[in-house]
Formats: structure tokens, sequence, C-alpha cells
């Protein structure tokens, strides 16, 4: 049997091919994938072979030293199609949270790592985004806030809109974003943002005067720029803390850490996933299956809103355009959704 994969087989470049559709293993299940979700400014820093890449697990086997080819795509969601032996949890056709299972017709997942999407009411279309918002479930748990803090999420990439939403479920207030694109700003507002700044150099001015002159209590940095990081502490709070979800890869910007964070207590959490809890979740270090389950239970109760997120639902066979795209537009859009029904 075979299926079909997104290879990035050189710099830039990706192509749709023909892969062996494996058995599953003893504990192991095999999935007929549904939808994966590109996850733009990763997989964009990995196609263009930036600094510091070539770190990720699972789907992105093969960048482990930055060389090609490699397999990219860590998030979706899909259906079981086949049982391995000893799995007695899961039969086939139950819909699964799909991670690290890269871009491709078929996984194969530990039975014991997934999270059956129960509640007949949750589209899988939104299911697919669950191991993409437990990034930012991870970078918001990790401030530890309080209700009536003031937050800033600076980006509003697909990372930054999810960590907006659950700084508002966490009771943040004030709420800020920041983005250059006026869309984004627009869609912040939306989704329950106070105010939404343009990040240009009069940002730590204008978010200090909308805090009375105290900066925000707390930031979520999601830019991956070492120049927005420098802004971020500019505008933060005494005894402010920071937590870097976004993956500053290139340190272009110098930044005086007496000034701005040493005499003034600042907190830098860093919030990447390999940093999370493995096995039982803690407070600040929730697993991500604790937080696929959080995820489906906001969606199911309308809490979360997954749909404004999604820039395009395409085949497969448009990868090549869409990584073309990537490659050569620093401006990545929020969610590319590839699906896979539309190639079986």
């Amino acid at each position: 049997m075979t299926g079909k994969v997104i290879c990035i087989r050189e710099k830039g470049k990706a192509v749709l091919e023909e892969c062996p559709v494996p058995e599953p293993g003893p504990g192991e299940v095999l999935i007929e994938n549904d939808y994966t979700v590109i996850s733009a400014g990763t997989e964009r820093a990995n196609l263009v072979a930036l600094p510091n890449t070539g770190t990720c697990p699972g789907g992105y086997s093969g960048r482990e030293k930055g060389g090609f080819p490699f397999w990219p795509g860590y998030c979706g969601a899909g259906r079981i199609v086949k049982l391995g032996r000893e799995v007695e949890a899961f039969r086939p056709g139950d819909r699964v949270i799909v991670s690290w299972g890269g871009h491709r017709t078929h996984s194969v997942k530990k039975a014991a790592e997934l999270v059956r999407i129960d509640d007949e009411r949750i589209d899988t279309l939104d299911a697919s985004f669950a191991h993409i918002a437990s990034f930012a479930f991870l970078g918001v748990r990790k401030l530890r806030l309080e209700v009536g803090e003031s937050v800033m999420i600076a980006g509003q990439g697909i990372l930054g809109v999810f960590a907006l939403q659950f700084a508002a479920l966490s009771g943040a207030i004030p709420l800020f974003a920041s983005d250059f694109d006026p869309a984004r700003r627009k869609l912040a507002l939306e989704l329950g943002a106070t105010a939404a700044f343009v990040p240009d150099e009069t940002l730590a001015e204008r978010v200090m005067a909308a805090t009375g002159g105290a900066g925000v209590n707390a930031a979520v940095e999601v830019t991956g720029s070492a120049k927005a990081l420098q802004q971020t502490l500019e505008y933060i709070a005494w005894e402010g803390r920071i937590s870097l979800l976004g993956c500053t890869r290139i340190s272009d910007v110098p930044i005086d850490f007496y000034k701005y964070v040493h005499r003034r207590g600042i907190t830098l959490i860093g919030a990447h996933t390999s940093t999370r809890a493995k096995t039982e979740s803690a407070p600040g270090r929730w697993t991500e299956q604790d937080d696929y389950r959080t995820f489906l239970k906001l969606v199911a109760a309308g809490r979360l809103k997954i749909r404004p997120l999604i820039s395009e639902i395409v085949s497969p066979e448009r990868a090549p355009e869409v990584y073309a795209r990537l490659a050569d537009d620093p401006k990545v859009p929020l969610g590319i959704v590839f699906d896979w029904a539309k190639i079986r």
C-alpha cells in the first residue's frame, strides 16, 4: 500500500511524492489524515534553512543537521483505519488528534499518545489545529496569569492569535496585541483585544500611556524577532514576565540586559514545546494531551475561534506552489490547511 507525503527535497522547494504506508506495530495505530495544518513561521524557517533550525522532533526528521531532504508538518487530525496488536482503547473510525505526523496521507502513532475527538459538535477541521494551539497554551500558562493583569501579545500570527484568546480566557485585562498587518490587528480586536498597536518606534510610548505609565504586567513574545523582544523589554512593567513563545533564531539586535532585565527584575521565560511536561501536568506545565483535551472542550463550547485563522484550504497537490510562496515571502499567512480528502 502506498500513500502520499510532502517532502522538501532541496532548499525552498517542496514536492508531493509517493511513500509506503507502514503497518502499525504493537501498541500502534494507522491513521488516515483528513487535514494537516502548516505552521507557516516554523516551516518557512526550515524551508529556507534559517539559523537554529533542524531541531524539531517528529515530522522534521532529516533536519537534525540542517540538511535536506526533510519532511515538514506536525499538526493535524484524522481517523484510525487499522489497529496494531494490543490496542484496546481505540476502534477503527475513531477521530484523533495527530501530532508530529508530517504532511502525509497516513501516519502511524502510538495509541497511548493519542487523544480522541469524541464530541460530535467538533468539526475535524477545527480539531486539526489542536497541536499548534498547544504551543500557545504553553506560552500563556508559563506566565501564571492572574485575573486583572495587563498583557501584551506581540505578534498576531497563528500562535499569537491563539495566545490572545487564551490570555483573554485567563482573565487578562487590559489585553493588547501588536502586529504590522492591519487585518491582523482588526482580527485581534474582534477576538477580545482592548487595543491593537502597530509595532513601530513609538510602540513602547503608546503602551506605557495605555497602562498609566506602569507598563504591562506580562507579555507573550511571538514574533521571534530580537528587535520585537527589545521593544517588549521597553514596555514591560517593573518585575514583569515575558514568555518567549516565538523562536528568536537570529540574535541581530543587542540587548542591554543590565538596564532592561537585571535592574528591573524582569523574568524571561523560555516557552519552547520541548520544555513541557511529558507524563503529568503541573501548574504552568501541562502535557500535550491535557492541552489537547482543553482545546477540544473550548472549541465544543464555542469559546475558542478557529475559522478566522484559516487563510486557505488547499489540495496537497498544490504543495510546490504553497511552499514556493512561503520561501519567497517572509510575510507568512495565518493558517494554510491541506485537505487530504482531495487526493483520495
